[in-house]
């Protein structure tokens, strides 16, 4: 660990995990949505939009505070990235729900359920993590399991797309489909991101 001769702000760690604790209640919506009758989907989808905001304050919160501090933990650029990767995750989990909704889907291929259970683990590794960045420790093992949990996700996608492509499904319900395999494929990559930005952060900070 680098001596500093200046003091660090240290509200961003709380911020970042507070943003992070928020992602484990979006990714428990999707659990949820797993398991809901299509009609109990568009009150699930409303307590996912209002996360999802809650993420964004989350994130502009981040940003304020950036923009107002003289010195900072680490890497202003590296702030900027982590929150922002940490607001994609949001958005992308959002939209998934939000597609189900407004697609009317009335059954979700299998196999999106082992996508949702890969982002669930990497939320709680991720809301593990961010508490850690004040010390920097405990922190390879968790940027490791993040990323194998993406190949893990990338695998499944790809499973997914042959199941939508092997004729089952009429040409409508494939678009309506992939595009949501695909927003929660986009979301376990966000995943990948942050660990990635987390372990420039560490080697930076070592």
């Amino acid at each position: 660990m680098r001596f500093r001769l200046t003091p660090r702000e240290t509200s961003f760690y709380d911020m970042f995990a507070a943003s992070a604790d928020n992602i484990v209640t979006g990714s428990k919506l999707l659990m949820e949505l797993l398991g809901a009758e299509p009609s109990a989907r568009a009150e699930i989808a409303e307590r996912m939009r209002a996360a999802e905001h809650a993420g964004d304050d989350a994130t502009h919160a981040i940003f304020h505070q950036l923009n107002s501090s003289f010195i900072t933990p680490f890497d202003r650029e590296d702030i900027y990235n982590l929150a922002s990767s940490l607001d994609d995750i949001m958005d992308f989990m959002e939209e998934a729900v939000d597609l189900v909704v407004l697609y009317n889907v009335e059954e979700l291929p299998k196999g999106v359920e082992q996508q949702i259970e890969v982002l669930n683990r990497a939320a709680e590794l991720t809301a593990e993590a961010m508490p850690n960045l004040r010390t920097m420790a405990n922190l390879t093992e968790y940027w490791i399991e993040v990323n194998r949990l993406e190949n893990q996700a990338d695998q499944i996608h790809r499973k997914l797309l042959a199941q939508l492509f092997n004729g089952k499904y009429d040409a409508i319900e494939v678009l309506k489909l992939k595009q949501i395999v695909d927003v929660l494929e986009e979301a376990a990559d966000a995943f990948e991101h942050v660990a990635n930005t987390v372990e420039t952060i560490a080697v930076k900070e070592s």
